[in-house]
């Protein structure tokens, strides 16, 4: 696939300060912790272990970051909603992400893994709305669709992009199977026009914007 082909590790990022500068184009991986996003990540560089594959989940807690050349980036968030990470873990961990999702000028989208068979979850929805004031894309990656029929999977596929239409015109979705290698075309019909974006042409709401949602378990990870 050619948009994340030649990704190559770049760095791990534990705070804000230590980002890379804020400049060029950035499309950031979340979801729940066993949706399958390391092995979307692998299968859309075409690199079985570019990202980590854990079998534990919500072991990941840093933003990784993969270099894609002239200056883009994949960035790869922590899961979220693993009950077993301890809340002092847990704390930092989702102000890193809040922070990083809300402020990140260079970010041009956010792609947000679920499983096809358990798709917006109560956080998930969480997520796609608390991040709603950016302005910015967010595009869905249904995965493990292999693992469903086809008339259910088209039937899922149809609800889940009903439901993000209700949201916002940008939010969109496909689905995708790491196992079959299928979807991968449509995720990067989606995700390479992120990428082409001047860094100039970033939204004027990035980063301007209060979340929306106060209650504290409204915060992504939670």
């Amino acid at each position: 696939m050619a948009l994340f082909r030649n990704a190559v590790f770049h760095t791990s990022v534990a705070r804000l300060e230590n980002l890379p500068p804020d400049q060029g184009g950035e499309v950031a991986f979340s979801g729940r912790s066993n949706a399958g996003k390391s092995s979307a990540i692998n299968t859309l560089a075409e690199h079985n272990r570019l990202a980590f594959v854990s079998k534990t989940p919500g072991r990941t807690q840093l933003l990784n970051y993969f270099s894609l050349g002239n200056g883009r980036f994949l960035v790869d968030l922590p899961g979220y909603g693993y009950a077993k990470v301890p809340d002092a873990v847990r704390a930092p961990w989702k102000k890193l992400i809040g922070d990083y999702l809300l402020t990140r000028a260079s970010l041009r989208g956010l792609v947000l893994v679920m499983d096809s068979r358990h798709p917006m979850r109560e956080l998930d929805q969480v997520l796609l709305e608390w991040f709603l004031p950016t302005g910015k894309p967010v595009h869905v990656l249904l995965t493990k669709a292999d693992k469903l029929s086809r008339s259910d999977s088209i039937r899922t596929e149809r609800a889940v992009r009903k439901q993000l239409q209700a949201l916002a015109p940008n939010y969109t979705a496909s689905l995708f199977s790491s196992l079959k290698k299928t979807g991968m075309v449509e995720a990067e019909a989606v995700l390479g026009p992120w990428l082409a974006e001047s860094p100039d042409e970033a939204p004027e709401s990035a980063g301007k914007h209060e979340p929306r949602i106060k209650k504290p378990r409204d915060e992504p990870g939670a």
